[in-house]
Protein backbone atom coordinates (compact mmCIF):
# COMPACT_ATOMS: atom_id res chain seq x y z
CA UNK A 1 0.00 0.00 0.00
CA UNK A 2 1.13 3.40 -1.20
CA UNK A 3 1.76 5.94 1.94
CA UNK A 4 -0.05 9.37 1.92
CA UNK A 5 3.24 11.04 2.40
CA UNK A 6 7.05 10.43 2.91
CA UNK A 7 9.98 11.91 5.19
CA UNK A 8 12.88 11.84 4.87
CA UNK A 9 15.57 12.39 7.92
CA UNK A 10 19.18 13.45 7.97
CA UNK A 11 20.87 11.53 10.88
CA UNK A 12 23.42 13.81 12.82
CA UNK A 13 22.25 17.06 14.37
CA UNK A 14 19.28 16.19 12.83
CA UNK A 15 17.49 13.33 14.68
CA UNK A 16 20.51 12.73 17.16
CA UNK A 17 22.94 15.20 18.77
CA UNK A 18 26.14 13.10 18.06
CA UNK A 19 28.77 15.74 18.78
CA UNK A 20 30.22 14.83 21.81
CA UNK A 21 30.89 11.09 20.86
CA UNK A 22 32.25 12.59 17.34
CA UNK A 23 34.31 14.63 19.49
CA UNK A 24 35.40 11.34 21.20
CA UNK A 25 36.38 9.66 17.97
CA UNK A 26 38.14 12.32 16.64
CA UNK A 27 40.28 13.69 18.85
CA UNK A 28 41.62 10.04 19.52
CA UNK A 29 42.72 10.33 15.66
CA UNK A 30 43.91 13.33 15.93
CA UNK A 31 46.35 12.52 19.10
CA UNK A 32 47.48 9.11 17.91
CA UNK A 33 48.20 11.04 14.33
CA UNK A 34 49.92 13.50 15.90
CA UNK A 35 47.67 16.74 15.10
CA UNK A 36 45.80 19.14 17.39
CA UNK A 37 42.32 17.97 19.18
CA UNK A 38 38.83 20.04 19.03
CA UNK A 39 35.88 21.03 20.93
CA UNK A 40 32.73 19.79 20.44
CA UNK A 41 31.62 23.06 19.21
CA UNK A 42 34.05 23.32 16.45
CA UNK A 43 33.67 19.23 15.44
CA UNK A 44 29.53 20.55 15.05
CA UNK A 45 30.99 22.85 11.93
CA UNK A 46 32.71 20.12 10.33
CA UNK A 47 29.99 17.22 10.55
CA UNK A 48 27.85 16.30 7.15
CA UNK A 49 30.12 15.03 4.26
CA UNK A 50 31.29 11.56 5.87
CA UNK A 51 34.31 10.88 8.33
CA UNK A 52 36.70 11.25 5.46
CA UNK A 53 35.93 15.06 4.93
CA UNK A 54 35.52 15.57 8.77
CA UNK A 55 39.15 14.49 8.74
CA UNK A 56 40.48 16.36 5.64
CA UNK A 57 38.65 19.47 6.83
CA UNK A 58 40.09 19.29 10.49
CA UNK A 59 43.63 18.86 9.46
CA UNK A 60 43.04 21.38 6.66
CA UNK A 61 43.77 24.59 8.63
CA UNK A 62 46.34 22.91 11.25
CA UNK A 63 48.33 21.68 8.41
CA UNK A 64 48.98 24.01 6.02
CA UNK A 65 52.62 23.94 6.93
CA UNK A 66 52.84 20.37 6.02
CA UNK A 67 50.45 19.85 2.93
CA UNK A 68 52.33 17.66 1.36
CA UNK A 69 52.11 14.85 4.43
CA UNK A 70 48.36 15.72 4.77
CA UNK A 71 48.00 15.19 0.47
CA UNK A 72 49.05 11.21 1.29
CA UNK A 73 45.73 9.42 0.42
CA UNK A 74 47.34 6.78 2.61
CA UNK A 75 47.55 8.74 5.56
CA UNK A 76 44.29 10.26 5.37
CA UNK A 77 42.99 7.01 4.69
CA UNK A 78 44.56 5.41 7.85
CA UNK A 79 43.12 8.55 10.05
CA UNK A 80 39.40 7.93 8.41
CA UNK A 81 39.51 4.05 9.19
CA UNK A 82 41.03 4.47 12.48
CA UNK A 83 38.15 7.39 13.20
CA UNK A 84 35.75 5.15 11.64
CA UNK A 85 36.70 1.83 14.10
CA UNK A 86 36.66 3.66 17.32
CA UNK A 87 33.93 5.56 16.74
CA UNK A 88 32.15 2.02 15.81
CA UNK A 89 32.98 0.83 19.20
CA UNK A 90 31.89 4.13 21.15
CA UNK A 91 28.64 5.44 18.92
CA UNK A 92 26.69 5.59 21.80
CA UNK A 93 28.42 7.48 25.42
CA UNK A 94 26.93 10.99 25.21
CA UNK A 95 25.06 11.27 22.16
CA UNK A 96 21.21 12.35 22.12
CA UNK A 97 18.21 12.39 20.79
CA UNK A 98 16.87 16.08 19.32
CA UNK A 99 14.14 17.40 22.03
CA UNK A 100 11.58 16.38 20.47
CA UNK A 101 12.23 13.25 17.89
CA UNK A 102 10.85 10.14 19.60
CA UNK A 103 6.96 11.76 19.85
CA UNK A 104 7.20 13.02 16.19
CA UNK A 105 8.07 9.29 15.25
CA UNK A 106 5.59 7.79 16.72
CA UNK A 107 2.77 10.89 15.26
CA UNK A 108 3.93 10.19 11.85
CA UNK A 109 3.76 6.45 12.19
CA UNK A 110 0.04 6.65 13.27
CA UNK A 111 -0.48 9.08 10.33
CA UNK A 112 0.98 6.22 7.95
CA UNK A 113 3.70 9.01 7.06
CA UNK A 114 6.57 6.81 5.29
CA UNK A 115 10.26 7.58 6.78
CA UNK A 116 13.48 7.40 5.83
CA UNK A 117 16.59 8.24 6.64
CA UNK A 118 19.56 10.03 4.10
CA UNK A 119 22.55 10.35 6.10
CA UNK A 120 26.20 10.93 4.79
CA UNK A 121 27.62 9.02 7.89
CA UNK A 122 28.76 5.70 6.88
CA UNK A 123 25.47 3.06 6.32
CA UNK A 124 26.65 0.41 9.26
CA UNK A 125 27.12 3.35 11.33
CA UNK A 126 24.08 5.04 11.40
CA UNK A 127 22.17 1.33 10.94
CA UNK A 128 24.38 1.03 14.72
CA UNK A 129 23.46 4.23 16.03
CA UNK A 130 19.56 4.40 15.38
CA UNK A 131 19.58 0.77 16.80
CA UNK A 132 21.50 1.47 19.90
CA UNK A 133 19.19 4.96 20.42
CA UNK A 134 15.98 3.19 20.13
CA UNK A 135 14.49 4.12 16.70
CA UNK A 136 15.52 2.13 13.86
CA UNK A 137 12.58 0.80 13.84
CA UNK A 138 10.39 3.92 12.91
CA UNK A 139 12.46 3.33 9.32
CA UNK A 140 11.84 1.91 6.37
CA UNK A 141 14.80 2.62 4.75
CA UNK A 142 18.48 4.13 5.36
CA UNK A 143 21.11 5.49 3.20
CA UNK A 144 24.48 6.27 4.63
CA UNK A 145 27.39 7.81 2.77
CA UNK A 146 28.24 4.64 0.94
CA UNK A 147 24.93 3.23 0.18
CA UNK A 148 24.87 4.34 -3.63
CA UNK A 149 28.03 5.45 -5.80
CA UNK A 150 26.53 8.98 -4.79
CA UNK A 151 25.58 10.62 -1.29
CA UNK A 152 24.26 14.36 -0.37
CA UNK A 153 24.26 17.05 -1.59
CA UNK A 154 23.36 15.00 -4.47
CA UNK A 155 20.04 14.90 -4.96
CA UNK A 156 19.75 11.47 -6.22
CA UNK A 157 20.51 10.25 -2.68
CA UNK A 158 16.83 11.03 -1.78
CA UNK A 159 15.28 10.63 -4.89
CA UNK A 160 16.64 7.33 -4.85
CA UNK A 161 15.54 6.51 -1.39
CA UNK A 162 12.01 7.75 -2.28
CA UNK A 163 11.89 5.83 -5.42
CA UNK A 164 12.49 2.71 -2.78
CA UNK A 165 10.06 3.43 -0.39
CA UNK A 166 7.16 3.90 -3.00
CA UNK A 167 6.58 7.25 -2.62
CA UNK A 168 6.30 10.50 -4.73
CA UNK A 169 8.58 13.51 -4.92
CA UNK A 170 5.72 16.30 -5.14
CA UNK A 171 4.34 14.48 -1.69
CA UNK A 172 7.91 14.09 -0.01
CA UNK A 173 9.67 16.59 3.07
CA UNK A 174 13.40 16.49 3.81
CA UNK A 175 14.01 17.28 7.42
CA UNK A 176 17.95 18.12 8.24
CA UNK A 177 19.84 20.62 9.73
CA UNK A 178 23.04 21.25 6.59
CA UNK A 179 23.76 23.08 3.55
CA UNK A 180 23.98 19.68 2.36
CA UNK A 181 20.15 18.10 3.20
CA UNK A 182 18.77 21.74 1.73
CA UNK A 183 20.89 21.27 -1.68
CA UNK A 184 20.02 17.84 -2.13
CA UNK A 185 16.55 18.35 -1.38
CA UNK A 186 15.69 21.68 -3.45
CA UNK A 187 17.83 19.90 -6.27
CA UNK A 188 14.89 17.47 -5.97
CA UNK A 189 12.09 19.94 -5.56
CA UNK A 190 11.57 18.55 -1.69
CA UNK A 191 10.78 21.07 0.66
CA UNK A 192 12.99 21.59 3.71
CA UNK A 193 12.59 22.16 7.21
CA UNK A 194 15.63 22.95 8.75
CA UNK A 195 17.03 22.71 12.29
CA UNK A 196 18.73 25.51 13.65
CA UNK A 197 21.82 25.62 15.24
CA UNK A 198 22.95 22.69 12.92
CA UNK A 199 26.37 20.78 12.25
CA UNK A 200 27.19 23.23 10.02
CA UNK A 201 30.01 26.73 9.80
CA UNK A 202 26.80 28.50 7.76
CA UNK A 203 23.86 30.50 9.31
CA UNK A 204 20.61 29.91 8.71
CA UNK A 205 19.59 32.17 6.45
CA UNK A 206 23.07 31.44 3.79
CA UNK A 207 20.61 27.89 3.80
CA UNK A 208 17.87 27.20 1.74
CA UNK A 209 14.95 26.34 3.86
CA UNK A 210 10.65 26.10 3.76
CA UNK A 211 10.62 25.82 7.37
CA UNK A 212 13.15 27.02 10.26
CA UNK A 213 12.32 24.79 13.31
CA UNK A 214 14.74 24.80 16.84
CA UNK A 215 13.94 21.48 17.60
CA UNK A 216 10.66 19.16 16.74
CA UNK A 217 8.19 20.45 19.61
CA UNK A 218 5.21 21.28 17.42
CA UNK A 219 6.86 20.21 13.66
CA UNK A 220 3.24 18.29 13.44
CA UNK A 221 2.01 21.72 12.83
CA UNK A 222 3.96 22.02 9.85
CA UNK A 223 3.90 18.65 8.67
CA UNK A 224 -0.30 18.36 8.67
CA UNK A 225 -0.48 21.65 6.24
CA UNK A 226 1.55 19.13 3.72
CA UNK A 227 -0.53 16.32 4.39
Amino acid sequence: MKQIYTILFDLDGTLVDTAPDLMMAHNHVMKKFGYQTKTTEEIRDLVGQGAGALIGRSIWGQAKKEFSKVQDQKIKDNMTKEFIDFYGKNILHKSTLIKGVKEFLVWCKNQKISMGVCTNKTEHLAVDLLKQIGIYNFFEYVAGHNTFDYCKPDPRHLTTVVEILDGDLEKTLMIGDSESDANAAKAAGIPVILLEDGYTEKKTTEIYHNHLIKDFIGIEKIVAKYL
